[in-house]
Protein backbone atom coordinates (compact mmCIF):
# COMPACT_ATOMS: atom_id res chain seq x y z
CA UNK A 1 0.00 0.00 0.00
CA UNK A 2 1.30 3.42 -0.87
CA UNK A 3 1.99 5.76 2.02
CA UNK A 4 0.65 9.32 1.86
CA UNK A 5 2.02 11.95 4.21
CA UNK A 6 -1.55 12.84 5.17
CA UNK A 7 -4.84 11.11 5.81
CA UNK A 8 -8.13 12.73 4.89
CA UNK A 9 -10.91 12.27 7.43
CA UNK A 10 -14.02 14.26 8.20
CA UNK A 11 -12.21 15.83 11.14
CA UNK A 12 -9.36 17.15 8.97
CA UNK A 13 -11.42 18.85 6.27
CA UNK A 14 -10.33 22.33 7.37
CA UNK A 15 -6.59 21.68 7.14
CA UNK A 16 -5.70 20.49 3.63
CA UNK A 17 -2.08 19.85 2.73
CA UNK A 18 -0.72 21.73 -0.34
CA UNK A 19 0.57 18.41 -1.68
CA UNK A 20 -2.95 17.04 -1.47
CA UNK A 21 -4.22 19.81 -3.75
CA UNK A 22 -1.43 19.17 -6.22
CA UNK A 23 -2.03 15.42 -6.34
CA UNK A 24 -5.77 15.88 -6.59
CA UNK A 25 -5.44 18.35 -9.48
CA UNK A 26 -3.19 15.89 -11.28
CA UNK A 27 -5.80 13.16 -10.75
CA UNK A 28 -8.56 15.38 -12.14
CA UNK A 29 -6.48 15.97 -15.26
CA UNK A 30 -5.96 12.22 -15.68
CA UNK A 31 -9.60 11.27 -15.34
CA UNK A 32 -10.84 14.12 -17.53
CA UNK A 33 -8.56 12.88 -20.29
CA UNK A 34 -10.34 9.51 -20.24
CA UNK A 35 -13.97 10.60 -20.17
CA UNK A 36 -16.63 9.01 -22.35
CA UNK A 37 -15.75 5.33 -21.96
CA UNK A 38 -18.38 2.60 -21.84
CA UNK A 39 -18.24 0.35 -18.78
CA UNK A 40 -19.73 -3.13 -18.32
CA UNK A 41 -21.49 -4.89 -15.52
CA UNK A 42 -19.50 -7.57 -13.70
CA UNK A 43 -21.27 -10.89 -13.19
CA UNK A 44 -19.65 -14.20 -12.29
CA UNK A 45 -16.21 -12.80 -12.95
CA UNK A 46 -17.09 -11.67 -16.48
CA UNK A 47 -17.91 -8.36 -18.11
CA UNK A 48 -21.53 -8.24 -19.20
CA UNK A 49 -23.21 -5.86 -21.59
CA UNK A 50 -26.88 -5.03 -22.02
CA UNK A 51 -28.74 -4.06 -25.18
CA UNK A 52 -29.06 -0.47 -23.95
CA UNK A 53 -26.88 1.99 -22.06
CA UNK A 54 -27.39 5.16 -20.07
CA UNK A 55 -25.11 8.18 -19.96
CA UNK A 56 -23.66 9.89 -16.91
CA UNK A 57 -23.44 13.68 -17.18
CA UNK A 58 -21.41 15.50 -14.55
CA UNK A 59 -23.44 17.88 -12.35
CA UNK A 60 -20.32 20.04 -12.24
CA UNK A 61 -20.41 20.63 -16.01
CA UNK A 62 -23.51 19.64 -17.96
CA UNK A 63 -21.44 19.43 -21.14
CA UNK A 64 -19.19 16.78 -19.59
CA UNK A 65 -20.09 13.22 -20.59
CA UNK A 66 -18.34 11.17 -17.95
CA UNK A 67 -19.14 7.63 -19.10
CA UNK A 68 -21.76 5.25 -20.43
CA UNK A 69 -23.12 2.35 -18.38
CA UNK A 70 -25.22 -0.71 -19.00
CA UNK A 71 -28.96 -0.40 -18.62
CA UNK A 72 -29.35 -3.78 -17.02
CA UNK A 73 -32.60 -5.73 -17.05
CA UNK A 74 -34.21 -8.45 -14.94
CA UNK A 75 -32.12 -11.13 -16.62
CA UNK A 76 -28.89 -9.48 -15.48
CA UNK A 77 -30.09 -9.16 -11.89
CA UNK A 78 -31.18 -12.80 -11.92
CA UNK A 79 -27.85 -13.89 -13.39
CA UNK A 80 -25.97 -11.95 -10.72
CA UNK A 81 -27.96 -13.59 -7.93
CA UNK A 82 -27.48 -17.03 -9.50
CA UNK A 83 -23.73 -16.45 -9.76
CA UNK A 84 -23.53 -15.33 -6.15
CA UNK A 85 -25.57 -18.33 -5.00
CA UNK A 86 -23.33 -20.75 -6.90
CA UNK A 87 -20.19 -19.14 -5.49
CA UNK A 88 -21.44 -19.07 -1.91
CA UNK A 89 -20.48 -22.60 -0.74
CA UNK A 90 -16.87 -22.19 -1.84
CA UNK A 91 -16.54 -18.70 -0.38
CA UNK A 92 -18.24 -19.74 2.87
CA UNK A 93 -15.80 -22.63 3.23
CA UNK A 94 -12.76 -20.48 2.46
CA UNK A 95 -10.81 -20.07 5.73
CA UNK A 96 -11.68 -16.75 7.26
CA UNK A 97 -8.00 -15.85 7.42
CA UNK A 98 -7.83 -16.04 3.61
CA UNK A 99 -10.94 -13.90 3.28
CA UNK A 100 -9.39 -11.33 5.59
CA UNK A 101 -6.21 -11.25 3.49
CA UNK A 102 -8.17 -10.65 0.28
CA UNK A 103 -10.32 -7.92 1.81
CA UNK A 104 -7.27 -6.17 3.24
CA UNK A 105 -5.74 -6.24 -0.21
CA UNK A 106 -8.91 -4.63 -1.57
CA UNK A 107 -8.69 -1.93 1.11
CA UNK A 108 -5.07 -1.27 0.17
CA UNK A 109 -6.03 -0.90 -3.48
CA UNK A 110 -8.70 1.62 -2.51
CA UNK A 111 -6.09 3.61 -0.58
CA UNK A 112 -3.63 3.38 -3.47
CA UNK A 113 -6.27 4.72 -5.87
CA UNK A 114 -7.47 7.43 -3.49
CA UNK A 115 -6.89 10.41 -5.74
CA UNK A 116 -8.30 9.02 -8.97
CA UNK A 117 -11.38 7.65 -7.22
CA UNK A 118 -11.83 10.90 -5.33
CA UNK A 119 -11.50 12.95 -8.53
CA UNK A 120 -14.14 10.90 -10.32
CA UNK A 121 -16.46 11.05 -7.31
CA UNK A 122 -16.09 14.81 -7.12
CA UNK A 123 -17.08 15.15 -10.79
CA UNK A 124 -19.79 12.50 -10.57
CA UNK A 125 -21.52 13.66 -7.37
CA UNK A 126 -20.47 17.28 -6.95
CA UNK A 127 -18.57 16.76 -3.70
CA UNK A 128 -15.62 18.98 -2.97
CA UNK A 129 -12.24 17.28 -3.06
CA UNK A 130 -11.88 16.78 0.68
CA UNK A 131 -15.36 15.32 1.10
CA UNK A 132 -14.79 13.00 -1.85
CA UNK A 133 -11.46 11.74 -0.56
CA UNK A 134 -12.89 11.41 2.94
CA UNK A 135 -15.54 9.11 1.48
CA UNK A 136 -12.86 6.96 -0.18
CA UNK A 137 -10.63 6.84 2.91
CA UNK A 138 -13.59 5.88 5.07
CA UNK A 139 -14.35 2.95 2.78
CA UNK A 140 -10.89 1.48 3.22
CA UNK A 141 -11.11 2.07 6.98
CA UNK A 142 -14.49 0.32 7.21
CA UNK A 143 -13.20 -2.73 5.37
CA UNK A 144 -10.08 -2.88 7.52
CA UNK A 145 -12.20 -2.56 10.66
CA UNK A 146 -14.29 -5.57 9.64
CA UNK A 147 -11.10 -7.52 9.00
CA UNK A 148 -9.71 -6.48 12.38
CA UNK A 149 -12.88 -7.64 14.10
CA UNK A 150 -12.72 -11.03 12.41
CA UNK A 151 -9.19 -11.46 13.74
CA UNK A 152 -9.96 -10.11 17.21
CA UNK A 153 -12.85 -12.57 17.53
CA UNK A 154 -11.14 -15.57 15.95
CA UNK A 155 -13.53 -15.62 13.02
CA UNK A 156 -16.39 -15.37 15.53
CA UNK A 157 -15.92 -18.94 16.71
CA UNK A 158 -15.82 -19.34 20.50
CA UNK A 159 -15.55 -22.27 22.85
CA UNK A 160 -18.23 -21.83 25.52
CA UNK A 161 -18.77 -23.43 28.91
CA UNK A 162 -20.37 -26.86 28.93
CA UNK A 163 -22.57 -28.30 31.65
CA UNK A 164 -20.82 -31.67 31.61
CA UNK A 165 -17.83 -33.32 29.98
CA UNK A 166 -20.24 -35.03 27.58
CA UNK A 167 -21.37 -31.72 26.11
CA UNK A 168 -19.52 -29.57 23.60
CA UNK A 169 -20.78 -25.99 23.48
CA UNK A 170 -19.48 -23.59 20.86
CA UNK A 171 -20.68 -20.27 19.41
CA UNK A 172 -20.13 -19.97 15.65
CA UNK A 173 -21.12 -17.08 13.39
CA UNK A 174 -22.16 -18.41 10.00
CA UNK A 175 -22.79 -16.35 6.85
CA UNK A 176 -26.31 -15.94 5.53
CA UNK A 177 -25.73 -16.51 1.80
CA UNK A 178 -26.26 -13.99 -1.00
CA UNK A 179 -26.24 -10.44 0.38
CA UNK A 180 -27.58 -7.52 -1.64
CA UNK A 181 -26.09 -4.03 -1.33
CA UNK A 182 -28.06 -1.13 -2.83
CA UNK A 183 -26.13 2.08 -2.31
CA UNK A 184 -27.03 5.80 -2.51
CA UNK A 185 -25.59 8.68 -4.51
CA UNK A 186 -24.36 10.77 -1.59
CA UNK A 187 -21.80 8.37 -0.11
CA UNK A 188 -21.28 6.15 -3.15
CA UNK A 189 -18.09 4.50 -1.92
CA UNK A 190 -18.41 4.20 1.86
CA UNK A 191 -22.03 3.01 1.79
CA UNK A 192 -21.22 0.50 -0.92
CA UNK A 193 -17.75 -0.72 0.02
CA UNK A 194 -18.36 -0.77 3.76
CA UNK A 195 -21.43 -3.06 3.67
CA UNK A 196 -19.94 -5.16 0.87
CA UNK A 197 -16.66 -5.61 2.71
CA UNK A 198 -18.40 -6.60 5.92
CA UNK A 199 -20.59 -9.12 4.12
CA UNK A 200 -17.69 -10.59 2.17
CA UNK A 201 -15.26 -11.02 5.03
CA UNK A 202 -17.95 -12.86 7.01
CA UNK A 203 -18.38 -15.36 4.16
CA UNK A 204 -21.37 -14.01 2.28
CA UNK A 205 -21.40 -13.37 -1.46
CA UNK A 206 -22.59 -10.00 -2.76
CA UNK A 207 -24.81 -8.56 -5.46
CA UNK A 208 -24.13 -4.83 -5.62
CA UNK A 209 -26.33 -2.26 -7.35
CA UNK A 210 -25.25 1.38 -7.12
CA UNK A 211 -27.48 4.39 -7.60
CA UNK A 212 -27.66 5.19 -11.31
CA UNK A 213 -26.20 8.63 -10.56
CA UNK A 214 -23.02 7.03 -9.21
CA UNK A 215 -22.40 4.01 -11.40
CA UNK A 216 -18.87 5.24 -12.14
CA UNK A 217 -17.70 5.05 -8.53
CA UNK A 218 -19.55 1.74 -8.28
CA UNK A 219 -17.45 0.39 -11.12
CA UNK A 220 -14.26 1.63 -9.48
CA UNK A 221 -15.17 -0.20 -6.27
CA UNK A 222 -15.82 -3.33 -8.32
CA UNK A 223 -12.37 -3.15 -9.89
CA UNK A 224 -10.77 -2.92 -6.45
CA UNK A 225 -12.47 -6.14 -5.32
CA UNK A 226 -11.74 -7.80 -8.66
CA UNK A 227 -8.07 -6.80 -8.69
CA UNK A 228 -7.66 -7.93 -5.08
CA UNK A 229 -8.45 -11.47 -6.22
CA UNK A 230 -12.01 -11.90 -4.97
CA UNK A 231 -13.14 -15.07 -6.82
CA UNK A 232 -15.62 -15.07 -9.68
CA UNK A 233 -19.24 -14.89 -8.54
CA UNK A 234 -18.38 -13.75 -5.03
CA UNK A 235 -18.86 -10.06 -5.86
CA UNK A 236 -21.22 -9.03 -8.66
CA UNK A 237 -21.96 -5.55 -10.02
CA UNK A 238 -25.18 -4.69 -11.85
CA UNK A 239 -26.37 -1.32 -13.12
CA UNK A 240 -29.78 -0.11 -14.18
CA UNK A 241 -33.01 1.31 -12.88
CA UNK A 242 -34.41 0.78 -9.42
CA UNK A 243 -37.77 -0.43 -10.70
CA UNK A 244 -36.18 -3.07 -12.91
CA UNK A 245 -32.82 -4.23 -11.59
CA UNK A 246 -33.26 -3.05 -8.01
CA UNK A 247 -36.74 -4.49 -7.55
CA UNK A 248 -35.71 -7.79 -9.11
CA UNK A 249 -32.91 -8.11 -6.57
CA UNK A 250 -35.17 -7.20 -3.65
CA UNK A 251 -37.88 -9.67 -4.71
CA UNK A 252 -35.50 -12.53 -5.49
CA UNK A 253 -36.05 -15.52 -3.17
CA UNK A 254 -32.34 -16.34 -3.09
CA UNK A 255 -31.36 -13.02 -1.52
CA UNK A 256 -30.58 -13.89 2.11
CA UNK A 257 -30.10 -10.35 3.40
CA UNK A 258 -29.81 -6.77 2.23
CA UNK A 259 -28.23 -3.42 3.04
CA UNK A 260 -30.14 -0.49 1.56
CA UNK A 261 -29.53 3.23 1.83
CA UNK A 262 -32.08 5.54 0.28
CA UNK A 263 -35.57 6.93 0.63
CA UNK A 264 -37.97 6.15 3.46
CA UNK A 265 -40.71 4.80 1.19
CA UNK A 266 -38.42 2.40 -0.66
CA UNK A 267 -36.70 1.28 2.53
CA UNK A 268 -39.97 0.51 4.28
CA UNK A 269 -41.19 -1.47 1.28
CA UNK A 270 -37.99 -3.51 1.35
CA UNK A 271 -38.38 -4.08 5.09
CA UNK A 272 -41.94 -5.34 4.59
CA UNK A 273 -40.77 -7.66 1.82
CA UNK A 274 -38.03 -9.12 3.99
CA UNK A 275 -40.37 -9.85 6.90
CA UNK A 276 -42.59 -12.04 4.73
CA UNK A 277 -42.08 -15.69 3.92
CA UNK A 278 -41.17 -18.60 6.16
CA UNK A 279 -38.86 -16.46 8.29
CA UNK A 280 -37.74 -12.81 8.39
CA UNK A 281 -34.51 -12.10 6.54
CA UNK A 282 -32.03 -9.50 7.82
CA UNK A 283 -32.61 -6.04 6.39
CA UNK A 284 -30.33 -3.10 7.18
CA UNK A 285 -32.04 0.07 5.96
CA UNK A 286 -30.74 3.61 6.38
CA UNK A 287 -33.53 5.95 5.32
CA UNK A 288 -32.57 9.34 6.68
CA UNK A 289 -32.24 11.16 9.96
CA UNK A 290 -33.36 14.20 11.90
CA UNK A 291 -30.15 15.01 13.69
CA UNK A 292 -29.86 17.55 16.52
CA UNK A 293 -26.77 19.27 17.84
CA UNK A 294 -26.85 20.25 21.51
CA UNK A 295 -24.77 23.28 22.51
CA UNK A 296 -24.47 24.00 26.23
CA UNK A 297 -23.48 27.26 27.87
CA UNK A 298 -20.03 25.75 28.52
CA UNK A 299 -19.35 24.77 24.91
CA UNK A 300 -16.44 26.00 22.83
CA UNK A 301 -18.55 28.12 20.49
CA UNK A 302 -15.92 28.38 17.78
CA UNK A 303 -15.63 24.61 17.52
CA UNK A 304 -19.41 24.24 17.78
CA UNK A 305 -20.01 26.66 14.92
CA UNK A 306 -17.50 24.91 12.67
CA UNK A 307 -18.95 21.50 13.54
CA UNK A 308 -22.51 22.60 12.80
CA UNK A 309 -21.48 24.26 9.55
CA UNK A 310 -19.70 21.14 8.30
CA UNK A 311 -22.48 18.82 9.36
CA UNK A 312 -25.40 20.89 8.10
CA UNK A 313 -23.97 22.16 4.84
CA UNK A 314 -21.37 19.60 3.78
CA UNK A 315 -22.43 18.03 0.48
CA UNK A 316 -25.07 20.77 0.37
CA UNK A 317 -26.90 19.03 3.22
CA UNK A 318 -27.70 16.01 1.04
CA UNK A 319 -26.93 13.35 3.62
CA UNK A 320 -28.78 11.48 6.34
CA UNK A 321 -26.17 12.51 8.91
CA UNK A 322 -26.60 16.25 8.31
CA UNK A 323 -27.37 18.44 11.31
CA UNK A 324 -30.95 19.60 10.83
CA UNK A 325 -31.71 21.33 14.15
CA UNK A 326 -29.77 22.97 16.96
CA UNK A 327 -30.64 23.00 20.64
CA UNK A 328 -28.57 25.83 22.10
CA UNK A 329 -28.54 27.24 25.63
CA UNK A 330 -30.19 30.65 25.76
CA UNK A 331 -27.16 32.22 27.44
CA UNK A 332 -24.95 31.58 24.39
CA UNK A 333 -27.52 31.66 21.61
CA UNK A 334 -26.65 35.09 20.21
CA UNK A 335 -22.90 34.51 20.39
CA UNK A 336 -23.23 31.12 18.71
CA UNK A 337 -25.47 32.40 15.92
CA UNK A 338 -23.05 35.25 15.24
CA UNK A 339 -20.15 32.81 14.89
CA UNK A 340 -22.15 30.48 12.64
CA UNK A 341 -23.29 33.29 10.34
CA UNK A 342 -19.73 34.63 10.12
CA UNK A 343 -18.53 31.35 8.68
Amino acid sequence: MSEHKFKVTYSTLASPDPLLDQMFDEAVARVRANMGQTFPMYINGEERFASQTFTKISPVDLDMVMAHFQKGAEEHANDAVAAAKAAFPGWRDTPWQERVALLRKAADLISDRLFDIGAIMSLEVGKNRLEAMGDVEETADLIRYCCDQMEANNGYSFQMKSETSRHHNRSILKPYGVWAVISPFNFPFALAGGPSGGALVAGNTVVFKPATDTAYTGWLLTTCFRDAGIPAGVFNFVTGGGRSVGQTIVDHPDIAGITFTGSYDVGMNILRTFTQGLYPRPCIAEMGGKNPTIISNKADLDKAAIGVMRSAFGLQGQKCSACSRILVHEDVKEAFVARLVAL
